[in-house]
């Protein structure tokens, strides 16, 4: 199928979907458990969420393989299934989002910290470079190198993707608001520095996740957009920001709320726009009904 760059210089904005722990936790996903696993155990419905976004309208589905790695697998002692549960991930949202959808893999962190020097970077590598050549074989068309907070981590995720795959490589860093009003991962990266970094590491397009509602969304997309004026820029926000009720975090913007703060991300820059935590398909769907009018056809 055609690049998700090809496609964006036709259609102007596309949509991607939203988050996939809360919909595998109302499908059963127990606390604890390993969300990967049911690649293989649940099939069916893992199926059923990627189903839900492309029902939605978005041009676009991650897969369940955020926490796909080596490293994070071997907490639950199936290391040694990295590959086939990342093939499988991969399967999963090829199969719901057929010929005209683009996959785009999820890859989180690994959970290791380079500076700590409990592990080296081509270990790092290594990890990244098994799940991304496994997301590809699945189906998968692009990797979303997602929450990252760290350049070098990020940096290795990219090269191993870029170097040893086909895929398109998008990446985003999760930006939290400092006392001074300025945006900063927790390892103190700007979203200017989280530019640059990743556009000279290779990535196709970059952008920010989580950690903030869309309103918030807007501030961050605009310093990255100075940084960067012509590569395409992906927002995944939270449905606004979590008020903790009973124990239980509840992410309270509703579809409509999100779809009109979502129109400010796009004035500001950004060219792909979807949810992360709290959003549903119902979010997706509002937003995909809101950017409609800003699809153009080149």
């Amino acid at each position: 199928m055609e690049t998700i760059l090809k496609t964006l210089k036709k259609n102007g904005i596309l949509v991607s979907d939203g988050a996939w722990g809360t919909l595998l936790q109302k499908q059963g996903l127990k606390p604890g458990e390993c969300p990967e696993l049911w690649n293989k155990t649940h099939r069916n419905l893992v199926l059923n969420v990627a189903r839900s976004y492309v029902n939605a309208g978005a041009d676009m589905v991650e897969t369940n393989s955020f926490g796909a790695n080596r490293f994070k697998l071997e907490h639950f002692n199936l290391s040694a299934s990295t590959t086939e549960l990342n093939v499988e991930a991969a399967s999963i949202s090829r199969e719901a989002a057929g010929d005209g959808k683009h996959v785009i893999a999820s890859i989180g962190p690994t959970g290791k910290l380079l500076l700590m020097g409990d592990v080296t970077g081509d270990e790092i590598y290594e990890a990244f470079r098994e799940q991304a050549v496994a997301l590809e074989k699945g189906g998968a068309n692009a990797c979303c190198i997602e929450t990252f907070a760290a350049v070098d981590e990020a940096t290795l995720a990219v090269k191993a993707a870029k170097e040893n795959t086909r895929l398109e490589v998008i990446c985003t860093f999760t930006f939290e608001k400092t006392q001074q009003g300025e945006y900063r991962t927790m390892m103190g990266v700007s979203p200017s520095e989280m530019a640059g970094a990743m556009i000279a590491a290779g990535a196709d397009i970059i952008g920010t996740n989580c950690g903030n509602g869309m309103k918030r969304m807007a501030d961050i997309v605009t310093e990255i957009r100075r940084a960067a004026p012509s590569t395409p820029i992906l927002v995944h926000a939270n449905a606004g920001m979590p008020r903790n009720i009973n124990g239980i975090d509840v992410f309270p913007e509703s579809p409509e709320e999100m779809a009109e703060n979502a129109l400010a991300v796009v004035r500001a820059g950004a060219d792909i726009i979807g949810g992360c935590c709290g959003t549903t398909p119902e979010h997706i769907s509002a937003i995909v009904r809101a950017v409609s009018s800003k699809r153009i056809t080149k």
